[in-house]
């Protein structure tokens, strides 16, 4: 994404990286340092501004909320992370079945795609 991109664009991306660590803790109701310890364990990659400040989307607190959720349940913050990169991951997995099967559900009875012929 550029900087000529509109404002209202970037506010709909959920991967641009709008929110200072100090904002992101706030919304989540942690501390920067658990932020910290997610990047440590690589559940997260903050971006940097030009300044060097780390950046979050809202993706990555999306993320960051769900690795919260099981710490404060009694997770250990290394499983935690583990836990919700699998389930991310099972999640993408599921959303590019749905998209196989939705095509396979388009395709005609002689295995060929409406309108690709």
């Amino acid at each position: 994404m550029t900087a000529d991109t509109p404002l209202g664009n970037r506010l709909d991306d959920d991967d641009y990286p709008a929110y200072t660590m100090g904002r992101a803790a706030e919304m989540l109701g942690t501390t920067p340092a658990f932020l910290r310890a997610l990047g440590e364990a690589r559940l997260i990659t903050p971006l940097r501004s030009e300044g060097g400040h780390r950046r979050y989307s809202r993706y990555q607190l999306r993320i960051a909320a769900r690795a919260r959720e099981l710490v404060d349940k009694g997770t250990p913050i290394e499983a935690a992370c583990r836990i919700v990169i699998l389930e991310d991951q099972l999640e993408e997995a599921q959303r590019i079945n749905a998209e196989y099967r939705r095509r396979a559900g388009h395709e005609t009875h002689d295995g060929s795609v409406p309108g690709s012929g």
